[in-house]
């Protein structure tokens, strides 16, 4: 299984390797920066899952960070961890980098972990949802194409059971009706 990619920014180098020792390599491929701008540049060479980045640095703040992060790499789950209970900063984090968590230092190193695990979590069934919605969608517009060749053929009815009614059509049998059904669906599809 791929390792997911994750970035940790802090302006402070001996903070970010002790959060690289504390966390399960095995897990994440971890890149780091000590500026935004530097994390800025990895992010435009790699395919990160996660960014963790400090709010006070120099240049720009996580939160600026986070930001433009949102709107370059969407897709990616971002964090906030802080030193300072700073609900101004927390704000901030949430309304122009929409923080998926904002964590307060010190943090315990299993706490991150579960977090950045759990942000993980909430990309995939973001993923899952989108492709979902996607497949819904092709479908809904094969089922409208169908109904618009053969007006009708879309509509089911049933009894308060649930079961199918077929009309009387003909036809000696519904197996034919279906096989009809199942090819107009394959020229419609191949389009």
């Amino acid at each position: 299984m791929a390792k997911s990619k994750l970035l940790l920014v802090d302006d402070e180098p001996n903070l970010t390797s002790a959060l690289v020792r504390s966390l399960d390599r095995s897990q994440f491929e971890i890149f780091t920066a000590d500026s935004a701008q530097k994390g800025l540049m990895i992010l435009a060479g790699n395919d990160v899952d996660v960014v963790v980045s400090d709010e006070r640095m120099p240049g720009m703040t996580g939160s600026q960070f986070l930001a433009e992060v949102r709107k370059n790499w969407p897709n990616t789950i971002r964090m906030i961890l802080s030193g300072q209970a700073d609900l101004e900063a927390a704000v901030r984090a949430i309304n122009e980098g929409e923080v998926y968590r904002f964590l307060l230092k010190p943090c315990h190193p299993k706490e991150l972990q579960m977090t950045i695990l759990q942000g993980l979590q909430h990309k995939q069934l973001v993923a899952q949802s989108r492709r979902l919605l996607q497949e819904h969608q092709k479908t809904q517009n094969l089922l409208e194409e169908l109904e618009k060749a053969n007006p009708g053929i879309t509509k089911i009815d049933t009894d308060e059971d649930g079961a199918i009614l077929v009309e009387e059509t003909g036809r000696h049998d519904v197996a034919s009706l279906l096989d009809d059904l199942e090819r107009e669906m394959k020229k419609i599809g191949t389009r």
